[in-house]
Protein backbone atom coordinates (compact mmCIF):
# COMPACT_ATOMS: atom_id res chain seq x y z
CA UNK A 1 0.00 0.00 0.00
CA UNK A 2 1.86 3.38 -1.24
CA UNK A 3 2.08 5.37 1.72
CA UNK A 4 0.35 8.96 1.86
CA UNK A 5 -0.10 11.67 3.99
CA UNK A 6 -3.44 12.77 5.01
CA UNK A 7 -2.73 16.03 4.05
CA UNK A 8 -2.79 14.81 0.27
CA UNK A 9 -5.80 12.85 0.89
CA UNK A 10 -7.54 15.74 1.74
CA UNK A 11 -6.30 17.92 -1.04
CA UNK A 12 -6.83 15.25 -3.27
CA UNK A 13 -10.17 14.20 -2.06
CA UNK A 14 -11.06 18.67 -2.48
CA UNK A 15 -9.77 18.41 -5.94
CA UNK A 16 -11.97 16.04 -6.81
CA UNK A 17 -15.76 16.88 -5.09
CA UNK A 18 -15.05 20.33 -3.60
CA UNK A 19 -14.79 21.18 -0.04
CA UNK A 20 -16.67 19.54 2.90
CA UNK A 21 -19.43 21.16 4.27
CA UNK A 22 -20.47 20.61 7.90
CA UNK A 23 -23.73 18.69 6.98
CA UNK A 24 -21.18 16.01 5.00
CA UNK A 25 -22.04 12.80 6.83
CA UNK A 26 -19.08 10.86 8.52
CA UNK A 27 -18.94 7.97 6.23
CA UNK A 28 -17.37 10.69 2.93
CA UNK A 29 -15.19 12.46 5.39
CA UNK A 30 -11.99 12.01 7.01
CA UNK A 31 -11.81 15.22 9.11
CA UNK A 32 -14.73 18.05 10.56
CA UNK A 33 -15.68 19.48 13.37
CA UNK A 34 -17.67 17.50 15.65
CA UNK A 35 -20.97 19.73 15.42
CA UNK A 36 -22.22 18.78 18.92
CA UNK A 37 -18.97 19.30 20.80
CA UNK A 38 -16.75 21.53 18.59
CA UNK A 39 -13.75 19.36 18.53
CA UNK A 40 -11.82 18.56 15.30
CA UNK A 41 -11.58 14.74 14.38
CA UNK A 42 -8.95 13.16 12.15
CA UNK A 43 -9.55 9.76 10.87
CA UNK A 44 -6.18 8.16 11.23
CA UNK A 45 -6.32 4.78 8.99
CA UNK A 46 -6.66 4.40 5.35
CA UNK A 47 -7.97 1.09 4.85
CA UNK A 48 -11.59 0.24 6.18
CA UNK A 49 -11.04 -2.72 8.54
CA UNK A 50 -8.27 -1.14 10.58
CA UNK A 51 -8.52 -0.39 14.02
CA UNK A 52 -6.41 0.99 16.99
CA UNK A 53 -5.11 -1.20 19.85
CA UNK A 54 -7.29 -2.05 22.85
CA UNK A 55 -7.13 0.26 25.22
CA UNK A 56 -4.83 -0.95 28.03
CA UNK A 57 -1.85 -2.15 25.10
CA UNK A 58 1.07 0.34 24.56
CA UNK A 59 0.85 0.94 20.59
CA UNK A 60 3.62 4.30 20.55
CA UNK A 61 7.15 3.93 19.69
CA UNK A 62 9.33 4.81 22.70
CA UNK A 63 9.67 8.36 20.90
CA UNK A 64 5.80 8.95 21.13
CA UNK A 65 5.86 10.09 17.28
CA UNK A 66 4.04 6.62 15.69
CA UNK A 67 1.42 4.69 16.74
CA UNK A 68 0.68 1.05 15.51
CA UNK A 69 -2.44 -0.50 14.21
CA UNK A 70 -4.11 -3.31 12.75
CA UNK A 71 -5.21 -3.76 9.14
CA UNK A 72 -7.80 -6.07 7.95
CA UNK A 73 -4.58 -8.20 6.52
CA UNK A 74 -1.70 -7.20 8.18
CA UNK A 75 -0.10 -4.23 10.98
CA UNK A 76 0.69 -0.32 9.61
CA UNK A 77 2.08 2.19 11.39
CA UNK A 78 0.92 5.56 11.61
CA UNK A 79 2.96 9.14 11.40
CA UNK A 80 1.10 11.05 14.25
CA UNK A 81 2.83 14.22 12.76
CA UNK A 82 2.52 13.90 8.92
CA UNK A 83 -0.50 11.17 9.21
CA UNK A 84 1.47 9.17 6.45
CA UNK A 85 0.34 5.31 6.89
CA UNK A 86 2.99 2.41 6.00
CA UNK A 87 1.94 -1.02 6.03
CA UNK A 88 4.60 -2.93 7.89
CA UNK A 89 3.78 -6.91 7.41
CA UNK A 90 1.04 -8.60 5.28
CA UNK A 91 -1.34 -11.18 6.91
CA UNK A 92 -3.65 -12.19 9.62
CA UNK A 93 -1.46 -11.47 12.51
CA UNK A 94 -2.22 -10.46 16.28
CA UNK A 95 -0.66 -7.43 17.97
CA UNK A 96 0.47 -7.91 21.53
CA UNK A 97 2.10 -4.61 21.76
CA UNK A 98 4.95 -2.22 20.91
CA UNK A 99 7.75 -2.53 23.30
CA UNK A 100 8.73 -0.08 25.51
CA UNK A 101 12.52 -0.11 24.96
CA UNK A 102 13.48 -0.96 21.70
CA UNK A 103 10.00 0.20 19.64
CA UNK A 104 9.92 -2.96 18.18
CA UNK A 105 6.50 -4.40 17.48
CA UNK A 106 5.86 -8.02 18.95
CA UNK A 107 2.81 -10.06 17.59
CA UNK A 108 1.28 -13.69 17.40
CA UNK A 109 1.79 -15.13 14.38
CA UNK A 110 -0.02 -18.87 12.74
CA UNK A 111 2.65 -20.65 10.64
CA UNK A 112 1.35 -24.20 8.32
CA UNK A 113 4.02 -25.83 6.44
CA UNK A 114 3.77 -29.31 5.04
CA UNK A 115 0.13 -29.56 7.13
CA UNK A 116 1.61 -28.71 10.57
CA UNK A 117 0.33 -25.79 12.50
CA UNK A 118 3.07 -23.49 14.46
CA UNK A 119 1.93 -20.38 16.74
CA UNK A 120 4.84 -18.08 16.96
CA UNK A 121 5.39 -14.99 19.37
CA UNK A 122 7.49 -12.75 17.16
CA UNK A 123 8.63 -9.16 16.38
CA UNK A 124 9.17 -6.96 14.19
CA UNK A 125 11.72 -4.48 13.70
CA UNK A 126 9.63 -1.17 12.21
CA UNK A 127 12.83 0.23 10.34
CA UNK A 128 13.61 -2.74 8.59
CA UNK A 129 10.18 -4.37 8.97
CA UNK A 130 12.28 -7.93 9.15
CA UNK A 131 10.56 -10.20 11.29
CA UNK A 132 12.60 -12.84 14.05
CA UNK A 133 10.46 -15.62 15.93
CA UNK A 134 10.54 -15.79 19.59
CA UNK A 135 8.71 -18.17 20.95
CA UNK A 136 6.77 -21.29 19.76
CA UNK A 137 3.59 -22.09 21.33
CA UNK A 138 2.98 -25.09 22.89
CA UNK A 139 -1.09 -25.95 22.83
CA UNK A 140 -2.37 -24.29 25.91
CA UNK A 141 0.09 -21.20 26.05
CA UNK A 142 -1.02 -17.55 25.14
CA UNK A 143 1.35 -14.54 25.58
CA UNK A 144 -0.26 -11.19 26.24
CA UNK A 145 2.39 -8.82 27.44
CA UNK A 146 6.06 -7.71 27.06
CA UNK A 147 7.96 -6.43 30.57
CA UNK A 148 9.36 -2.89 30.43
CA UNK A 149 12.50 -3.70 29.48
CA UNK A 150 11.96 -6.45 27.04
CA UNK A 151 13.29 -9.68 28.78
CA UNK A 152 10.25 -11.29 29.41
CA UNK A 153 7.05 -12.23 27.97
CA UNK A 154 4.28 -13.18 29.82
CA UNK A 155 1.44 -15.53 29.39
CA UNK A 156 -0.79 -18.08 30.73
CA UNK A 157 -0.68 -21.91 30.42
CA UNK A 158 -4.53 -23.09 30.24
CA UNK A 159 -4.67 -27.68 31.17
CA UNK A 160 -7.59 -28.86 29.54
CA UNK A 161 -8.41 -31.65 27.26
CA UNK A 162 -11.25 -30.54 25.28
CA UNK A 163 -9.95 -27.88 23.51
CA UNK A 164 -12.40 -28.40 19.86
CA UNK A 165 -12.56 -25.36 17.61
CA UNK A 166 -14.06 -22.70 20.30
CA UNK A 167 -11.32 -20.06 20.41
CA UNK A 168 -13.70 -17.00 21.20
CA UNK A 169 -11.04 -15.86 24.21
CA UNK A 170 -7.85 -17.07 22.64
CA UNK A 171 -7.16 -14.32 20.18
CA UNK A 172 -7.03 -11.59 23.13
CA UNK A 173 -9.55 -8.57 22.87
CA UNK A 174 -10.39 -8.14 19.27
CA UNK A 175 -12.06 -11.52 18.87
CA UNK A 176 -15.17 -10.03 19.82
CA UNK A 177 -14.99 -7.83 16.39
CA UNK A 178 -16.13 -11.36 14.13
CA UNK A 179 -19.73 -10.70 16.02
CA UNK A 180 -21.67 -8.48 14.43
CA UNK A 181 -23.52 -6.38 16.54
CA UNK A 182 -23.48 -5.24 19.93
CA UNK A 183 -26.79 -6.94 21.40
CA UNK A 184 -24.98 -10.58 19.50
CA UNK A 185 -21.94 -9.84 21.26
CA UNK A 186 -23.35 -9.00 24.93
CA UNK A 187 -25.23 -12.71 24.35
CA UNK A 188 -22.61 -14.89 23.33
CA UNK A 189 -20.22 -13.38 25.63
CA UNK A 190 -22.20 -13.54 28.52
CA UNK A 191 -23.30 -17.43 27.83
CA UNK A 192 -19.69 -18.51 27.45
CA UNK A 193 -18.36 -16.52 30.11
CA UNK A 194 -20.80 -18.36 32.49
CA UNK A 195 -19.71 -21.89 30.50
CA UNK A 196 -15.68 -21.10 31.43
CA UNK A 197 -15.73 -19.95 34.48
CA UNK A 198 -18.27 -23.00 35.69
CA UNK A 199 -15.12 -25.13 33.74
CA UNK A 200 -12.28 -24.42 36.30
CA UNK A 201 -9.44 -25.63 34.10
CA UNK A 202 -6.38 -25.88 36.00
CA UNK A 203 -4.16 -22.72 34.99
CA UNK A 204 -1.01 -21.13 35.45
CA UNK A 205 0.70 -17.64 34.60
CA UNK A 206 4.25 -18.04 32.81
CA UNK A 207 7.20 -16.00 32.16
CA UNK A 208 9.14 -16.48 29.13
CA UNK A 209 12.66 -14.87 28.84
CA UNK A 210 13.69 -13.72 25.55
CA UNK A 211 17.62 -14.52 26.31
CA UNK A 212 17.69 -17.81 27.62
CA UNK A 213 14.52 -19.49 26.38
CA UNK A 214 13.63 -20.69 29.87
CA UNK A 215 9.59 -20.94 30.50
CA UNK A 216 8.53 -20.40 34.21
CA UNK A 217 5.24 -21.48 35.54
CA UNK A 218 3.83 -19.40 38.64
CA UNK A 219 0.02 -19.15 40.44
CA UNK A 220 -1.25 -22.65 39.03
CA UNK A 221 -4.98 -22.70 40.08
CA UNK A 222 -8.30 -23.14 38.80
CA UNK A 223 -9.25 -19.88 38.13
CA UNK A 224 -9.84 -18.73 34.58
CA UNK A 225 -6.97 -16.08 34.36
CA UNK A 226 -6.06 -13.58 31.79
CA UNK A 227 -5.60 -9.59 31.17
CA UNK A 228 -2.18 -9.19 31.66
CA UNK A 229 -0.06 -6.33 31.83
CA UNK A 230 3.28 -5.87 32.73
CA UNK A 231 3.78 -3.00 34.29
CA UNK A 232 5.17 0.19 31.37
CA UNK A 233 8.24 0.86 34.14
CA UNK A 234 8.93 -2.41 36.33
CA UNK A 235 9.88 -5.22 34.66
CA UNK A 236 9.40 -7.29 37.86
CA UNK A 237 5.85 -6.93 38.27
CA UNK A 238 2.81 -8.52 36.56
CA UNK A 239 -0.95 -7.43 36.70
CA UNK A 240 -3.60 -10.54 35.72
CA UNK A 241 -6.75 -10.41 36.88
CA UNK A 242 -9.35 -13.75 37.57
CA UNK A 243 -11.86 -13.40 34.57
CA UNK A 244 -15.69 -14.11 34.53
CA UNK A 245 -18.29 -11.99 35.25
CA UNK A 246 -17.36 -9.34 37.30
CA UNK A 247 -20.22 -9.78 40.28
CA UNK A 248 -18.27 -13.65 40.86
CA UNK A 249 -14.92 -13.22 40.96
CA UNK A 250 -12.05 -11.07 43.02
CA UNK A 251 -10.57 -9.69 39.98
CA UNK A 252 -7.65 -7.34 40.48
CA UNK A 253 -4.17 -9.05 41.23
CA UNK A 254 -0.25 -8.66 41.02
CA UNK A 255 2.41 -11.06 41.30
CA UNK A 256 6.51 -10.41 40.93
CA UNK A 257 8.12 -11.98 38.01
CA UNK A 258 9.85 -14.59 40.51
CA UNK A 259 6.39 -15.95 41.74
CA UNK A 260 6.43 -14.10 44.99
CA UNK A 261 4.28 -10.98 46.18
CA UNK A 262 0.79 -12.01 45.27
CA UNK A 263 -2.02 -9.91 45.74
CA UNK A 264 -5.02 -8.65 45.60
CA UNK A 265 -5.60 -5.02 44.45
CA UNK A 266 -9.23 -4.64 44.82
CA UNK A 267 -11.32 -6.22 47.89
CA UNK A 268 -14.67 -5.51 47.71
CA UNK A 269 -17.08 -4.28 50.47
CA UNK A 270 -20.95 -4.95 49.79
CA UNK A 271 -22.68 -7.63 47.57
CA UNK A 272 -22.51 -6.66 44.18
CA UNK A 273 -19.63 -4.80 43.98
CA UNK A 274 -17.93 -5.15 40.59
CA UNK A 275 -13.97 -3.80 39.81
CA UNK A 276 -12.06 -4.17 36.51
CA UNK A 277 -10.92 -3.26 33.45
CA UNK A 278 -7.82 -2.16 35.21
CA UNK A 279 -5.24 -0.54 33.51
CA UNK A 280 -1.45 0.93 34.92
CA UNK A 281 -0.60 4.56 34.64
CA UNK A 282 1.92 5.67 32.36
CA UNK A 283 4.76 6.26 34.90
CA UNK A 284 3.77 2.70 36.29
CA UNK A 285 2.90 4.21 39.80
CA UNK A 286 -1.04 3.62 39.94
CA UNK A 287 -3.07 0.75 39.04
CA UNK A 288 -6.69 2.01 37.67
CA UNK A 289 -9.88 0.17 37.04
CA UNK A 290 -13.81 0.86 36.75
CA UNK A 291 -15.49 0.29 39.81
CA UNK A 292 -18.92 -0.06 40.93
CA UNK A 293 -20.83 0.07 44.25
CA UNK A 294 -22.99 -1.93 43.34
CA UNK A 295 -23.16 -3.37 40.06
CA UNK A 296 -24.62 -0.65 37.23
CA UNK A 297 -25.23 1.93 40.39
CA UNK A 298 -23.10 4.02 41.16
CA UNK A 299 -19.62 5.02 39.16
CA UNK A 300 -16.14 5.40 39.98
CA UNK A 301 -12.62 5.41 38.75
CA UNK A 302 -10.52 3.80 41.18
CA UNK A 303 -6.96 4.17 41.58
CA UNK A 304 -4.48 2.15 43.98
CA UNK A 305 -0.66 3.55 44.00
CA UNK A 306 1.22 0.66 44.07
CA UNK A 307 4.12 1.93 46.93
CA UNK A 308 1.83 2.60 49.49
CA UNK A 309 -1.76 0.80 49.30
CA UNK A 310 -3.16 4.64 48.60
CA UNK A 311 -6.26 4.81 47.18
CA UNK A 312 -8.46 7.46 45.12
CA UNK A 313 -11.85 7.18 43.83
CA UNK A 314 -13.03 9.94 41.23
CA UNK A 315 -16.98 9.58 41.04
CA UNK A 316 -18.81 10.17 37.88
CA UNK A 317 -22.28 10.33 36.32
CA UNK A 318 -24.26 7.26 34.40
CA UNK A 319 -23.88 8.71 31.06
CA UNK A 320 -20.50 9.41 31.42
CA UNK A 321 -19.70 5.50 32.42
CA UNK A 322 -17.45 4.19 29.40
CA UNK A 323 -16.46 0.62 28.37
CA UNK A 324 -12.84 1.55 29.37
CA UNK A 325 -11.76 4.29 30.86
CA UNK A 326 -7.62 5.87 30.30
CA UNK A 327 -5.13 7.99 31.81
CA UNK A 328 -2.83 10.93 29.89
CA UNK A 329 1.04 10.34 30.32
CA UNK A 330 0.96 12.90 33.13
CA UNK A 331 -1.85 11.41 35.02
CA UNK A 332 -3.70 15.11 35.00
CA UNK A 333 -6.79 13.93 32.79
CA UNK A 334 -8.84 10.63 32.11
CA UNK A 335 -11.48 9.42 29.11
CA UNK A 336 -14.12 7.16 28.72
CA UNK A 337 -15.40 5.63 25.55
CA UNK A 338 -19.07 5.61 26.61
CA UNK A 339 -21.64 2.76 26.14
CA UNK A 340 -25.31 2.32 25.01
CA UNK A 341 -28.16 1.44 26.95
CA UNK A 342 -27.97 -2.09 27.01
CA UNK A 343 -24.74 -1.78 28.63
CA UNK A 344 -24.30 -2.48 32.62
CA UNK A 345 -24.66 1.35 32.97
CA UNK A 346 -27.94 1.12 30.87
CA UNK A 347 -27.28 5.11 30.02
CA UNK A 348 -29.94 7.32 28.76
CA UNK A 349 -27.24 9.49 26.67
CA UNK A 350 -24.08 7.49 27.15
CA UNK A 351 -22.56 7.15 23.68
CA UNK A 352 -19.58 9.75 23.62
CA UNK A 353 -16.13 10.21 23.47
CA UNK A 354 -15.82 11.58 26.75
CA UNK A 355 -12.91 13.86 28.95
CA UNK A 356 -12.10 14.03 32.03
CA UNK A 357 -10.80 16.30 34.37
CA UNK A 358 -10.19 15.27 38.20
CA UNK A 359 -11.13 17.68 41.12
CA UNK A 360 -10.47 16.32 44.60
CA UNK A 361 -13.05 16.80 47.61
CA UNK A 362 -11.23 18.86 50.04
CA UNK A 363 -10.38 17.60 53.15
CA UNK A 364 -12.02 19.92 55.60
CA UNK A 365 -11.28 17.47 58.79
CA UNK A 366 -8.58 19.90 60.46
CA UNK A 367 -7.12 17.05 61.55
CA UNK A 368 -9.77 15.49 63.99
CA UNK A 369 -10.42 12.30 61.87
CA UNK A 370 -7.44 9.80 61.11
CA UNK A 371 -7.39 9.80 57.55
CA UNK A 372 -4.47 7.65 56.50
CA UNK A 373 -5.95 4.55 55.67
CA UNK A 374 -9.02 6.29 54.37
CA UNK A 375 -10.13 6.87 50.56
CA UNK A 376 -9.42 10.10 49.26
CA UNK A 377 -12.45 11.06 47.24
CA UNK A 378 -13.06 13.61 44.18
CA UNK A 379 -15.29 13.90 41.06
CA UNK A 380 -14.88 13.96 37.36
CA UNK A 381 -15.44 17.56 35.27
CA UNK A 382 -16.44 16.02 32.15
CA UNK A 383 -16.48 17.41 28.76
CA UNK A 384 -17.68 15.69 25.51
CA UNK A 385 -15.60 15.56 22.53
CA UNK A 386 -17.46 13.03 19.76
CA UNK A 387 -21.06 12.02 19.25
CA UNK A 388 -20.93 8.41 18.87
CA UNK A 389 -25.13 7.68 18.04
CA UNK A 390 -23.83 6.10 14.82
CA UNK A 391 -21.11 3.78 16.70
CA UNK A 392 -22.29 0.36 17.25
CA UNK A 393 -20.80 -0.71 20.87
CA UNK A 394 -19.83 -4.53 19.07
CA UNK A 395 -16.23 -2.65 18.67
CA UNK A 396 -15.45 -0.74 21.71
CA UNK A 397 -13.77 2.75 20.95
CA UNK A 398 -10.67 1.55 23.40
CA UNK A 399 -9.89 5.73 23.39
CA UNK A 400 -5.77 6.60 24.65
CA UNK A 401 -4.18 9.49 25.11
CA UNK A 402 -1.74 9.69 22.45
CA UNK A 403 1.85 10.54 23.95
CA UNK A 404 1.53 14.89 23.10
CA UNK A 405 -1.84 14.81 24.79
CA UNK A 406 -2.87 16.60 22.29
CA UNK A 407 -5.28 13.86 21.00
CA UNK A 408 -7.48 11.33 22.42
CA UNK A 409 -7.23 8.18 19.95
CA UNK A 410 -9.74 5.49 19.31
CA UNK A 411 -11.66 3.20 16.97
CA UNK A 412 -15.21 3.54 15.39
CA UNK A 413 -17.23 1.89 12.86
CA UNK A 414 -19.48 4.61 12.79
CA UNK A 415 -18.39 5.20 9.03
CA UNK A 416 -19.88 1.63 8.52
CA UNK A 417 -16.50 0.55 8.39
CA UNK A 418 -14.09 0.17 11.31
CA UNK A 419 -11.03 2.80 11.23
CA UNK A 420 -8.94 4.41 13.94
CA UNK A 421 -9.55 7.80 14.86
CA UNK A 422 -8.45 10.72 17.03
CA UNK A 423 -10.25 13.63 18.35
CA UNK A 424 -8.43 16.98 19.42
CA UNK A 425 -8.69 17.76 22.95
CA UNK A 426 -8.80 21.74 22.55
CA UNK A 427 -12.09 22.79 20.74
CA UNK A 428 -11.61 24.08 17.17
CA UNK A 429 -10.62 27.99 17.08
CA UNK A 430 -14.50 29.50 17.19
CA UNK A 431 -16.22 26.66 18.59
Amino acid sequence: MKNISFAAALLFAASISGHATPAEPPETRTEWIDADTGHRVVQLSTEPGSESLYFNLNPFTPDGKSMVLTTSNGVALVNLETRAVEKIVEGRVHIIMVGHKTGKIYIGQTEIADGVTNRWICRIDPATKAVEKLMKLQRGQEVSTVNADETLLGGTFTERSDWGTNNFFNGGPNRRNDIATADAYRGKKGTMMEERLAKRYPMSLFFYNLATGETKNFNRCTDWLGHLQFSPTDPTLLMFCHEGPWHKVDRIWTIRTDGSDLKLVHQRTMIMEIAGHEFFSADGKTIWYDLQTPRGEDFWVAGYEISSGKRTWYHLQRDEWGVHFNVSPDGKLFSSDGGDDKMVAHADNGKWMYLFRPELIEDRSAGNVATTNLIQTGVFRSERLVNLAKHDYALEPNGMFSPDMKWLIFRSNMSGANQAYAVELERAAGK
